[in-house]
């Protein structure tokens, strides 16, 4: 068995630490486990791209375009962006809520509809789930455990091959104590949605 997930999204949003709490949930599971980032200007706001391969004899961090077993996409306009990693038969997982660039708030560009994204993605894939990540996490306690939330519906797609105890138990030992609660609420919220 080997699984692929591309976790895209922008900086801040808690795109690396997704990706370390899938690394060592699927290492804490007896996988072989290979990670690979890619970011540009991810402190202002960029595009961050984590790839997170695990399972028998993962060697390359890399995964060929079209593979992926899962897409996790953090940023509307950044899950369109990263489509092309998946193929028809890839599991996305994409929040709905945006995150603008300083172009779309000073005003000097416009950020597309979301619901034109979303019709983007389902024609290149019908295994959508979507997600308010932000205002679950709102509901939560706080907008900043949004990543929580995602890691909680991405365990809840059909098929991924870590159970939900595992991934949320190692979010909780990656994150500091006072946040634990937060993180564990919104994690568990994530994952009731996401099954729906």
């Amino acid at each position: 068995m080997k699984y692929a997930v591309q976790i895209v999204g922008v900086g801040g949003q808690g795109v690396l630490l997704a990706s370390m709490v899938l690394g060592n949930a699927a290492k804490n599971m007896g996988f072989q486990v290979s990670m690979s980032e890619v970011h540009g200007m991810a402190q202002r706001g960029g595009s961050v791209l984590s790839t997170v391969r695990f399972g028998d004899d993962v060697v390359s961090p890399l995964e060929p375009v079209g593979s992926a077993d899962m897409i996790l996409g953090f940023e509307p306009v950044e899950t369109c962006r990263n489509i092309h990693l998946g193929n028809p038969s890839t599991a996305v997982v994409m929040n709905l809520d945006p995150l603008l660039p300083p172009m779309v708030v000073t005003g000097a560009e416009t950020y597309p509809d979301v619901p034109l994204l979303v019709d983007f993605v389902k024609s290149k894939n019908d295994r959508l789930v979507t997600i308010d990540a932000t205002r679950i996490a709102v509901e939560a306690g706080k907008a900043v455990a949004a990543n929580a939330v995602m890691i909680g519906a991405m365990a809840a797609v059909k098929g991924f091959p870590i159970p939900v105890e595992v991934l949320r138990d190692t979010l909780l030992e990656q994150v500091p104590p006072k946040f634990r609660d937060l993180n564990a609420k919104a994690f568990d919220m994530g994952y009731s949605v996401a099954s729906q």
